[in-house]
Protein backbone atom coordinates (compact mmCIF):
# COMPACT_ATOMS: atom_id res chain seq x y z
CA UNK A 1 0.00 0.00 0.00
CA UNK A 2 1.51 3.60 -0.59
CA UNK A 3 3.10 5.29 2.32
CA UNK A 4 0.37 8.46 2.26
CA UNK A 5 -2.70 5.90 2.71
CA UNK A 6 -1.52 6.38 6.41
CA UNK A 7 -3.17 10.04 6.28
CA UNK A 8 -6.53 8.88 6.42
CA UNK A 9 -8.38 7.07 8.54
CA UNK A 10 -8.00 3.55 9.42
CA UNK A 11 -11.84 3.20 8.42
CA UNK A 12 -11.46 4.98 5.08
CA UNK A 13 -8.07 3.34 4.86
CA UNK A 14 -10.01 -0.25 5.07
CA UNK A 15 -12.91 1.09 2.92
CA UNK A 16 -10.48 2.20 0.13
CA UNK A 17 -9.00 -1.26 0.09
CA UNK A 18 -12.62 -3.33 -0.23
CA UNK A 19 -13.17 -0.69 -3.03
CA UNK A 20 -10.05 -1.76 -4.85
CA UNK A 21 -10.38 -5.43 -4.47
CA UNK A 22 -14.65 -4.58 -6.00
CA UNK A 23 -12.82 -2.51 -8.82
CA UNK A 24 -9.74 -5.13 -9.89
CA UNK A 25 -12.42 -7.65 -10.04
CA UNK A 26 -15.22 -5.49 -11.98
CA UNK A 27 -12.33 -4.02 -14.39
CA UNK A 28 -11.86 -7.79 -15.38
CA UNK A 29 -14.96 -8.23 -16.97
CA UNK A 30 -15.93 -4.35 -18.45
CA UNK A 31 -13.64 -1.70 -19.36
CA UNK A 32 -14.37 0.31 -16.49
CA UNK A 33 -10.47 2.62 -16.73
CA UNK A 34 -7.94 1.82 -19.41
CA UNK A 35 -5.98 -1.37 -18.62
CA UNK A 36 -2.52 0.02 -18.84
CA UNK A 37 -3.25 2.30 -15.86
CA UNK A 38 -3.74 -0.50 -13.56
CA UNK A 39 -0.62 -1.34 -12.23
CA UNK A 40 -0.77 2.03 -11.20
CA UNK A 41 -4.02 2.56 -9.72
CA UNK A 42 -3.53 4.14 -6.52
CA UNK A 43 -1.50 7.10 -7.81
CA UNK A 44 -3.60 7.42 -11.09
CA UNK A 45 -7.03 6.88 -9.87
CA UNK A 46 -7.32 6.90 -5.62
CA UNK A 47 -4.84 9.47 -4.90
CA UNK A 48 -6.42 11.63 -8.06
CA UNK A 49 -9.77 11.49 -6.40
CA UNK A 50 -8.84 11.95 -2.92
CA UNK A 51 -7.39 15.42 -3.22
CA UNK A 52 -10.57 16.75 -4.70
CA UNK A 53 -12.10 15.87 -1.04
CA UNK A 54 -8.96 17.82 0.90
CA UNK A 55 -9.11 20.46 -1.47
CA UNK A 56 -12.95 20.65 -0.15
CA UNK A 57 -13.01 18.86 3.64
CA UNK A 58 -16.18 20.86 4.56
CA UNK A 59 -18.23 20.43 1.68
CA UNK A 60 -21.21 17.77 2.63
CA UNK A 61 -23.25 17.52 -0.58
CA UNK A 62 -21.51 16.59 -4.31
CA UNK A 63 -22.47 15.42 -7.60
CA UNK A 64 -20.02 13.43 -10.05
CA UNK A 65 -20.60 13.60 -13.65
CA UNK A 66 -19.64 10.88 -15.56
CA UNK A 67 -19.22 8.80 -12.43
CA UNK A 68 -17.53 5.76 -14.94
CA UNK A 69 -15.87 3.05 -12.61
CA UNK A 70 -16.04 4.99 -9.80
CA UNK A 71 -13.39 7.61 -9.58
CA UNK A 72 -13.83 9.67 -8.03
CA UNK A 73 -17.28 9.55 -7.26
CA UNK A 74 -16.98 6.39 -5.11
CA UNK A 75 -14.09 7.69 -3.30
CA UNK A 76 -15.78 10.65 -2.28
CA UNK A 77 -18.62 8.47 -1.14
CA UNK A 78 -15.86 6.71 1.40
CA UNK A 79 -14.68 9.61 2.02
CA UNK A 80 -17.98 11.16 3.13
CA UNK A 81 -19.16 8.15 5.06
CA UNK A 82 -17.81 9.91 8.22
CA UNK A 83 -19.76 12.72 7.83
CA UNK A 84 -23.27 12.59 9.43
CA UNK A 85 -24.44 14.46 6.24
CA UNK A 86 -22.55 13.54 3.31
CA UNK A 87 -23.97 11.96 0.54
CA UNK A 88 -23.41 12.45 -3.39
CA UNK A 89 -24.95 11.73 -6.48
CA UNK A 90 -23.56 9.49 -8.91
CA UNK A 91 -24.37 10.25 -12.57
CA UNK A 92 -23.28 7.60 -15.12
CA UNK A 93 -25.49 6.70 -18.60
CA UNK A 94 -23.89 3.43 -19.15
CA UNK A 95 -25.79 1.03 -17.35
CA UNK A 96 -23.02 -1.34 -17.03
CA UNK A 97 -21.06 0.82 -14.95
CA UNK A 98 -24.06 2.56 -13.32
CA UNK A 99 -25.29 -1.36 -11.81
CA UNK A 100 -21.59 -1.81 -10.80
CA UNK A 101 -21.27 1.64 -9.24
CA UNK A 102 -24.67 1.12 -7.82
CA UNK A 103 -23.94 -2.63 -6.63
CA UNK A 104 -20.73 -1.19 -5.23
CA UNK A 105 -22.29 1.72 -2.94
CA UNK A 106 -25.09 -0.64 -1.89
CA UNK A 107 -22.83 -3.66 -0.42
CA UNK A 108 -20.55 -0.85 1.19
CA UNK A 109 -23.19 0.91 2.46
CA UNK A 110 -21.72 4.37 1.09
CA UNK A 111 -23.47 7.96 1.08
CA UNK A 112 -24.60 7.46 -2.61
CA UNK A 113 -27.35 7.43 -5.03
CA UNK A 114 -26.70 6.35 -8.60
CA UNK A 115 -28.60 8.08 -11.55
CA UNK A 116 -28.41 5.92 -14.99
CA UNK A 117 -28.98 9.07 -16.91
CA UNK A 118 -28.25 11.24 -19.55
CA UNK A 119 -26.65 14.39 -17.45
CA UNK A 120 -28.99 16.48 -18.73
CA UNK A 121 -31.80 14.30 -18.18
CA UNK A 122 -31.05 14.87 -14.63
CA UNK A 123 -29.91 18.60 -14.13
CA UNK A 124 -33.70 19.51 -12.81
CA UNK A 125 -34.34 16.76 -10.75
CA UNK A 126 -30.64 16.87 -8.30
CA UNK A 127 -31.22 19.60 -5.26
CA UNK A 128 -28.32 21.83 -5.62
CA UNK A 129 -25.02 20.45 -4.28
CA UNK A 130 -22.07 22.52 -2.63
CA UNK A 131 -19.34 20.79 -5.28
CA UNK A 132 -19.80 19.69 -8.67
CA UNK A 133 -17.06 17.53 -10.33
CA UNK A 134 -16.34 14.89 -13.18
CA UNK A 135 -12.82 13.24 -14.03
CA UNK A 136 -11.67 12.84 -17.74
CA UNK A 137 -15.21 13.39 -19.06
CA UNK A 138 -15.38 16.03 -21.87
CA UNK A 139 -13.98 19.47 -22.38
CA UNK A 140 -14.04 22.66 -20.11
CA UNK A 141 -16.48 23.78 -22.02
CA UNK A 142 -18.76 21.40 -22.25
CA UNK A 143 -18.32 20.76 -18.46
CA UNK A 144 -19.86 24.22 -17.80
CA UNK A 145 -22.22 23.68 -19.90
CA UNK A 146 -23.54 20.62 -18.60
CA UNK A 147 -22.90 21.82 -14.96
CA UNK A 148 -24.71 24.95 -15.72
CA UNK A 149 -27.84 25.15 -13.70
CA UNK A 150 -26.05 24.15 -10.68
CA UNK A 151 -23.08 26.30 -10.64
CA UNK A 152 -25.17 29.26 -11.58
CA UNK A 153 -27.10 28.86 -8.00
CA UNK A 154 -24.16 28.73 -6.12
CA UNK A 155 -22.32 25.22 -6.25
CA UNK A 156 -18.91 25.57 -7.24
CA UNK A 157 -17.06 23.08 -10.00
CA UNK A 158 -14.14 21.32 -8.92
CA UNK A 159 -12.50 19.42 -12.67
CA UNK A 160 -9.40 17.87 -12.52
CA UNK A 161 -7.60 18.70 -15.92
CA UNK A 162 -4.41 17.98 -17.81
CA UNK A 163 -1.32 19.61 -19.08
CA UNK A 164 -3.74 21.54 -21.86
CA UNK A 165 -6.33 23.10 -19.30
CA UNK A 166 -4.98 27.07 -19.58
CA UNK A 167 -6.26 26.12 -23.34
CA UNK A 168 -9.26 25.01 -22.42
CA UNK A 169 -10.00 28.08 -19.80
CA UNK A 170 -9.40 30.49 -22.53
CA UNK A 171 -11.41 28.33 -25.27
CA UNK A 172 -14.15 28.59 -22.13
CA UNK A 173 -14.05 32.76 -22.24
CA UNK A 174 -15.85 32.36 -25.61
CA UNK A 175 -18.78 31.50 -24.29
CA UNK A 176 -18.79 32.06 -20.60
CA UNK A 177 -17.68 34.32 -17.87
CA UNK A 178 -16.04 32.71 -14.27
CA UNK A 179 -13.66 32.78 -11.48
CA UNK A 180 -11.24 30.23 -11.46
CA UNK A 181 -8.68 29.17 -8.90
CA UNK A 182 -5.81 26.53 -10.15
CA UNK A 183 -5.02 24.53 -7.59
CA UNK A 184 -1.62 22.18 -8.57
CA UNK A 185 -2.21 18.43 -8.76
CA UNK A 186 -0.71 16.12 -6.71
CA UNK A 187 0.09 13.36 -9.12
CA UNK A 188 0.72 15.41 -12.31
CA UNK A 189 2.80 18.38 -12.07
CA UNK A 190 1.86 19.53 -15.43
CA UNK A 191 -1.90 19.07 -14.46
CA UNK A 192 -4.48 20.95 -12.72
CA UNK A 193 -7.87 21.09 -10.57
CA UNK A 194 -9.97 24.00 -11.52
CA UNK A 195 -12.00 25.74 -9.14
CA UNK A 196 -14.93 27.48 -10.92
CA UNK A 197 -17.45 29.91 -9.28
CA UNK A 198 -19.71 32.77 -9.97
CA UNK A 199 -20.87 31.35 -13.83
CA UNK A 200 -22.50 33.09 -16.15
CA UNK A 201 -22.79 33.05 -19.93
CA UNK A 202 -20.98 35.19 -21.97
CA UNK A 203 -24.13 38.03 -23.28
CA UNK A 204 -23.93 38.67 -27.50
CA UNK A 205 -22.81 41.86 -28.40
Amino acid sequence: MPDWLDKVSRETRERLIEFEHRFRDAAGRMNLVAPSTLDQIWERHFRDSLQLADLKPDSNRWIDLGSGGGFPGIVLAITLKEKPEGHIDLVESTGKKANFLRETADAMELPASVWNERIEAVNTMIAVPEIVTARALASLSKLLGLSELWLRKGAVGLFPKGKNYRAEIEESRALWQFDVVEHPSRTDLESAILEIRNLRPVRAK
